[in-house]
């Protein structure tokens, strides 16, 4: 598995269109996303199994219900899973909750992110439920992957980002606004 310090793979993926439902029309309903769609800009890539299940639209909602922290920061949010783009657009459809998405649904039908990222699972062929956070120079800054069965936590995620934009040593627990260490300081 690819994790922190490693270069995020190069990538071409179709993705179902970050609009609200109700503007999407037939020639912005989707769209190629790659590596360098998003320049100077941290990225925010997360997968999860499969459209239609029950743990993943609880996720994707919490990310959303952020979409504007994560703005602050210069962060895009991407998620990913190894449906299609349109099974995404049907479930955005059909899910109220995910109409006004405001954060693209990438594509990785072939499998080929996933497996690059080391996180394609063996037994059921589909994305685990892994996080990447990319700096704006396309590094792993940062990793998280849980049991298909357990959601992450948005906030942790958005707290993360903050310590690692600092730049500096963060303690346990750090929160923007606390003071970071200073290794100088610090008692021997």
């Amino acid at each position: 598995m690819l994790t922190v310090g490693d270069k995020f793979p190069n990538f071409n993926l179709m993705a179902s269109s970050d609009l609200p439902f109700e503007q999407l029309k037939m020639d912005n309903a989707f769209r190629t996303i790659t590596e360098s769609t998003y320049p100077g800009k941290w990225k925010l890539v997360f997968f999860y199994p499969k459209d239609f299940t029950f743990v993943c639209p609880t996720e994707i909602i919490a990310f959303a219900n952020l979409q504007e922290e994560f703005i602050q920061r210069s962060a895009q949010i991407l998620g990913c899973s190894v449906d299609s783009e349109f099974v995404h657009w049907a479930w955005r459809k059909h899910n109220p909750e995910l109409r006004n998405l405001p954060f693209p649904l990438m594509a990785d039908v072939k499998r080929e992110l996933s497996a690059e990222l080391g996180i394609l699972c063996r037994n059921s062929g589909v994305a685990q439920r892994a996080l990447f956070i990319v700096d704006p120079e396309n590094i792993i800054r940062f990793v998280m992957v849980t049991d298909s069965s357990v959601g992450r936590n948005p906030l942790e995620v958005l707290r993360v980002l903050d310590a690692l934009q600092t730049g500096e040593l963060c303690q346990c627990g750090w929160i923007k606004g606390n003071k970071t260490l200073d290794p100088s300081s610090a008692p021997i």
